[in-house]
């Protein structure tokens, strides 16, 4: 059992009309000048925006807002959301929208009092001191950016554009509110790729060599095993209360970094789609389920014994009398067969709809790589050679 530091400073306020409450959690936490940040017109023509306008004019607190975030958010809107809080003197951020929403925020967070370009410090060539704090209202359960200290943007000032990451403490939220009833009108589409992605947070973790921490492992095999189960219930009736609940919560509790205590992760899953996504503008849930089985079957037999107990307690696979390595393939295929019945991809081809090409991949798994000066994974280290191979068994 590896050292931990374990920390979720976040308040969660879960439930029906919790929405109301914003303006009293925005003053809670300091908040005197909001720029309400949003995606596209759901929030307006849901109402929820006029619930949040509301909540804070009843506490006497300003607002400026800017919408406009799309799915990969942009560094582009991110400059835009810099500019205006400085002309407006915010000192609060509040996100109203998923995980593309929550990262913009944070990336306009961190850019806010930075002296310099807002995009070095997603190419970590550089860490910001000062950051303005952030509260969201959470639309879309999927990224479980409202409780992780992560960001990712997309770069669309630059030609093929780039996707990278940016971590920092500071990025975790105040407070998120969660009200599974603003999810009743996600689209099938989004619900399987949120499923999908708050599913990949947990295997990022769960499949690494350390086999020790036998209460983090079941954590993650039962946050795994209620994903699968609770969302072909929301898929088969979107206005479940009880399974829009399940989905929330587990999508918070699969990015908090509850099932990584004790271990340590692999993450190459998501860095190889973040490539994907960058050149394709894609779905990050179905880039994610497009690669996971070639990543899984180019990596297992660093650890089988893993791969196999995932068969059994995850996919429930009948195991018995197999070899470690007919488990794996097994649980490798019972888990594809998954992302397929809720609609996902299972490889770049029915991801992007065409065949993708050798200069492709090779792009991809040049800025992947950094020019093959970095290396991606934990479970196995994979250099450039390692991610094109990766990229081509999964074509």
């Amino acid at each position: 059992m590896k050292n931990f530091n374990y920390y979720a400073p976040t308040q969660v306020v879960f439930g029906r009309d919790t929405e109301g409450q914003v303006g009293q959690l925005v003053k809670k936490y300091g908040g005197t000048k909001v720029l309400l940040h949003f995606g596209g017109q759901s929030a307006i023509k849901s109402g929820l925006l006029d619930t949040v306008e509301k909540s804070l004019q009843a506490e006497g607190i300003e607002y400026v807002k800017l919408g406009g975030v799309k799915p990969n958010p942009r560094l582009s809107l991110v400059r835009q959301g810099i500019e205006v809080c400085k002309a407006e003197g915010v000192d609060f951020i509040l996100a109203v929208g998923g995980g593309s929403v929550i990262d913009s925020s944070k990336a306009i967070s961190s850019g806010r009092f930075f002296e310099g370009d807002v995009w070095d410090l997603y190419l970590h060539k550089t860490h910001a001191t000062k950051y303005l704090p952030i509260g969201c209202v959470l639309t879309i359960p999927a990224a479980g950016s409202e409780m992780s200290d992560g960001s990712v943007i997309t770069n669309d000032e630059v030609d093929g554009w780039l996707k990278k990451d940016y971590c920092v403490n500071e990025f975790r939220c105040k407070f998120a509110i969660m009200n599974p009833v603003l999810t009743y009108t996600l689209p099938a589409w989004q619900t399987a790729c949120g499923i999908t992605d708050m599913m990949m947070h947990t295997m990022e973790r769960y499949f690494s060599k350390d086999d020790d921490m036998e209460i983090t492992d079941a954590i993650a095999e039962a946050l795994l095993r209620t994903c699968m189960s609770e969302g072909h219930k929301v898929l088969e009736n979107p206005t479940d209360y009880a399974s829009r609940a399940q989905i929330m919560w587990a999508g918070s509790l699969a990015h908090n970094d509850l099932t990584g205590c004790g271990t340590s992760g692999d993450w190459a899953t998501h860095c190889l789609e973040h490539e994907l996504s960058g050149m394709f503008d894609v779905s990050h849930g179905a880039g994610l389920a497009a690669v996971w089985g070639s990543w899984a079957r180019y990596t297992r037999e660093e650890n089988m014994p893993r791969f196999a107990r995932f068969a059994r307690n995850v996919m429930g696979c009948d195991t018995t009398g197999m070899t470690d390595l007919e488990a794996a393939e097994a649980g490798i295929q019972a888990m594809e067969a998954f992302f397929r019945s809720i609609g996902m991809p299972t490889n770049i081809h029915d991801l992007i709809g065409k065949e993708i090409s050798d200069a492709e991949i090779e792009d991809m798994a040049d800025k992947c790589s950094t020019g093959d000066t970095q290396t991606i994974g934990g479970l196995k280290v994979l250099k450039m050679a390692d991610m094109i191979n990766i990229y081509k068994m999964a074509r």
